[in-house]
C-alpha cells in the first residue's frame, strides 16, 4: 500500500464518522499492540508535545491507529532522577511491545529496568556504551543519536561568525549528564584559535543560572552558548529572557530557542527523528530485532537564525551566514 494510500486513509480516520464501519471492522481482527513513552519533560511542555504528535504521525501514516491497532502509553518524568526511575519501571510492569525513549536520561533507567522489551531511543547524545556497538547494538535497544561531539565546537564558531565582537562565551550545560564534559571540551578545543575564553556554567536549577549568567554579564563582550540538554529545554524561556536582558548574543543547540526569540541554533532536526523512530518502531512491532538495526546519526543539521533579535542585539548577519541558513526568522 502506497504512502498516498495511507495518508488519505489517516485523513479519512480523522474525518471521523465515514471511518468508523471500517476501524470497527479492522478491529475484530487485529491484535491490539502497546508502545510505551517515557519523557524527561513535564506533560504541558508544547515543545515535547509537538515531537509525540510528529511520533504518532508517523505512526499513523505506517498504518497504526490509536485504540484500533495500537495503545500509546505516555510518561512524563520531567528530568528528576528518582522519578524518571519509577516511572521506567512502572512502564516495564505493563510489558508494553515497545517503548520510545525520548533524550539521553531516560535510557539508563529504562535498560536498568529491561533488558527483554525492546527501546528505541531518540536525540540520546552518546549511544556510545548504551549499545554494544553502533553498526549491530547487540542488546535490546536502538535508536538515533543527534550530535557527535565534535559539532559543539561548531556552536562557538557560529557565535563568533554572528558577533565577532565576543572574547568571552559562558557555556551553559548540566553537569549531571556525563556528555557535559565532552561538549565542553569540544568547544575549549577551538577556543584558543577563536580567541575567545569559555567558562562552564551548571544548569542545576533557574536561581543559578539566572545568578551565573548576570555575574557573566558584568564584563563586556561576552556570549553564551547553550549546550544539548533537557534541562536546556526545561529552562529555556529564562535563558533567553536573560541573554535579551543582559544583550548578550547567543547560540542554542535547537531551533525552538530560536523561534521563541533566540538568536541562532545550529543542530539536528528533532522532529525528523521522531518520524524515523515510529519507523524503527512499527519494523519492532513487525517482528524486527532491535539487536539487528543500527543506531543512526543525523542526515540533516539545520542553522536558525533570528533576524529580529540580530537586529534589536544590534548586529549584522553576515550574508553567507544567511546565505546557509535553512530557516530565517524576520
Amino acid at each position: 500500500m502506497g504512502g498516498n494510500m495511507q495518508r488519505r486513509e489517516f485523513i479519512g480516520l480523522l474525518g471521523g464518522a465515514v471511518a468508523w464501519p471500517m476501524a470497527a471492522r479492522a478491529q475484530q481482527g487485529e491484535r491490539m499492540r502497546r508502545v510505551g513513552i517515557l519523557l524527561p519533560a513535564a506533560a504541558d511542555d508544547a515543545v515535547w508535545q509537538a515531537r509525540v504528535g510528529a511520533f504518532q504521525q508517523g505512526l499513523a501514516l505506517l498504518g497504526w491507529t490509536i485504540g484500533r491497532n495500537v495503545r500509546i502509553e505516555t510518561r512524563w518524568a520531567t528530568t528528576n532522577a528518582t522519578e524518571l526511575r519509577r516511572q521506567a519501571a512502572e512502564l516495564v510492569v505493563l510489558a508494553p511491545d515497545v517503548i520510545l525513549s525520548a533524550g539521553t536520561s531516560p535510557v539508563g533507567p529504562l535498560l536498568q529496568a529491561t533488558r527483554t522489551v525492546p527501546i528505541v531511543f531518540v536525540h540520546v547524545i552518546d549511544p556510545v556504551g548504551t549499545v554494544d556497538s553502533l553498526a549491530r547494538p547487540g542488546g535490546n535497544a536502538t535508536g538515533f543519536s543527534n550530535m557527535e561531539y565534535s559539532l559543539s565546537g561548531k556552536w562557538l564558531e557560529l557565535l563568533k561568525e554572528i558577533a565577532p565582537g565576543v572574547r568571552r562565551a559562558a557555556v551553559l550545560r548540566d553537569a549531571t549528564q556525563g556528555f557535559a564534559t565532552s561538549q565542553f571540551a569540544s568547544i575549549q578545543a577551538v577556543a584558543p584559535s577563536l580567541r575567545v575564553e569559555v567558562n562552564p556554567v551548571d544548569m542545576r536549577d533557574a536561581g543559578e543560572i539566572e545568578r551565573a549568567v548576570a555575574a557573566f554579564a558584568r564584563s563586556p563582550n561576552g556570549g553564551l552558548i547553550v549546550t544539548a540538554s533537557g534541562s536546556g529545554i526545561r529552562h529555556r524561556n529564562l535563558i533567553i529572557t536573560l541573554a535579551t536582558r543582559h544583550k548578550l548574543p547567543a547560540v542554542y543547540f535547537d531551533r525552538v530557542f530560536v523561534a521563541a526569540g533566540g538568536l541562532v541554533s545550529y543542530g539536528a532536526d528533532l522532529i525528523e527523528e521522531y518520524r524515523l523512530a515510529a519507523g524503527y518502531i512499527d519494523r519492532i512491532l513487525k517482528g524486527e530485532k532491535p539487536a539487528d538495526l543500527p543506531v543512526q546519526a543525523p542526515t540533516k543539521y539545520e542553522t536558525v537564525v533570528n533576524l529580529k533579535t540580530a537586529k534589536a542585539l544590534g548586529l549584522t548577519v553576515p550574508q553567507a551566514l544567511l546565505a546557509r541558513a535553512d530557516e530565517v526568522i524576520e
